[in-house]
């Protein structure tokens, strides 16, 4: 396993659990994330993995099963996609409220109906609510990176909350791509054994979940956000220790040629790697375009994203989920708002959806999305009637 390697992303997220030396994994297959789990059962029945293998009838009871052996105190993982996410949707806040260090990894596709298997953002906009840690991966490299990091994260005594890593189904669950696997004694160096704070136990009675009264709901629910809002620091803590443990850096918000950027892009996910070929092509014609990857969404990253807005005049928002009604999409709105709060004048900010239902993202439409930005004049930040998005691509 140690070493570069040509491998499906699917596969290579499993050998990553492999790696972490995940002790249960509890899961239920539906496309595209099944490649995950079958491979996790295979080293588990060929003796590659000592872990318990749990099969179950649902994506809520794979989840349910999950609480139960984190509660237990054992490192846990599962992976799932769009309506098997939302059919865990009841556990999630339970996994959380719980302040059990699950990691799953979700491969991204969008939800029915139309029934459609292929990929957007729509599963995890409908659960990005639900107290996890959310990290976002452009390539098969990151996903495989992402799991090691996200268990050290989620098991830090200062955090001890679940972790979802979001990988864009199809565009990288099923392509094969390189990746470079660190050895088991790096990894083991990296990520130390689980010692849970608390378990369930016979021999040492607790209670968790127990029924939350007025008189103390209101101070569970701030402890937990005030524990996901203070989880960031070990999240930047955990980036830095992989990079000089591993030689790969990674933050919760990275830029590429934005410094000097007319225009800048903001997206989550494999997207990004498209956005920066369409940039490449853009400057090579002399126009300045850049692009802002947001890596860490929940929880959400402020103040580096401050940063990169600060001082710039066009800034499109692309997404991959529709606003249901709201006056934007959801990744528009916090920015917005973040924007607002934060004293940034002059910026013309726009949000264009995209790429829906696995939709192929074309070079021409970034090309569009920039000339579109650099048209656009404050007035056409004002609300109007319909929708407030610009959907790329869609056929009157």
């Amino acid at each position: 396993m140690t070493g570069r390697k040509g491998l499906e992303v699917s596969l290579a997220v499993a050998e990553a659990a492999q790696l972490a030396r995940v002790e249960v994994v509890a899961a239920y297959p539906i496309t595209p994330q099944t490649h995950i789990v079958e491979h996790l059962s295979e080293l588990v029945a060929d003796g590659e993995l000592e872990a318990s293998y749990v099969t179950v009838e649902s994506e809520h009871s794979a989840m349910s099963a999950c609480v139960g052996a984190s509660a237990a105190g054992a490192r846990t993982f599962t992976a799932t996609s769009s309506q098997g996410l939302e059919l865990m949707h009841e556990i999630l806040f339970i996994a959380s409220g719980l302040r059990l260090p699950i990691v799953l990894v979700t491969a991204n596709r969008a939800l029915s109906a139309p029934l459609n298997i292929w990929n957007d953002h729509s599963d995890v906009m409908a659960a990005r609510d639900c107290g996890w840690i959310m990290l976002f991966c452009t390539n098969g490299q990151e996903a495989v990176d992402s799991v090691i990091m996200a268990f050290r994260i989620a098991e830090d005594r200062r955090v001890l909350l679940p972790v979802m890593i979001n990988i864009d189904g199809f565009i990288l669950t099923h392509v094969v791509e390189p990746v470079e696997f660190p050895s088991q004694e790096l990894v083991d160096a990296f990520l130390p054994s689980y010692v849970p704070a608390y378990t369930l136990h016979p021999d040492k009675p607790v209670t968790m979940g127990a029924y939350g009264l007025p008189e103390i709901y209101t101070e569970c629910k701030y402890a937990q956000e005030t524990a996901l809002v203070n989880s960031k620091p070990v999240v930047l803590e955990v980036m830095e220790a992989f990079g000089r443990q591993f030689g790969r850096s990674y933050k919760p918000v990275e830029t590429y040629l934005a410094d000097d950027a007319d225009v800048l892009f903001i997206a989550m996910g494999a997207i990004n790697e498209n956005i920066m070929s369409a940039v490449d092509e853009l400057r090579g014609e002399g126009k300045k375009a850049g692009l802002v990857n947001l890596r860490l969404y929940r929880p959400f990253p402020g103040e580096e994203l401050v940063a990169a807005l600060r001082g710039r005049q066009r800034v499109a928002v692309v997404e991959r989920a529709m606003p249901a009604g709201a006056i934007n999409s959801p990744l528009y709105s916090e920015i917005s708002s973040l924007a607002f709060r934060s004293g940034i004048d002059g910026l013309i900010l726009k949000n264009f959806v995209i790429a829906l239902g696995g939709r192929d993202a074309m070079p021409s439409d970034f090309r569009h999305i920039f000339e579109n930005m650099q048209k656009s004049k404050p007035a056409d930040m004002g609300l109007r009637d319909g929708l407030n998005v610009d959907v790329i691509g869609v056929r009157a």
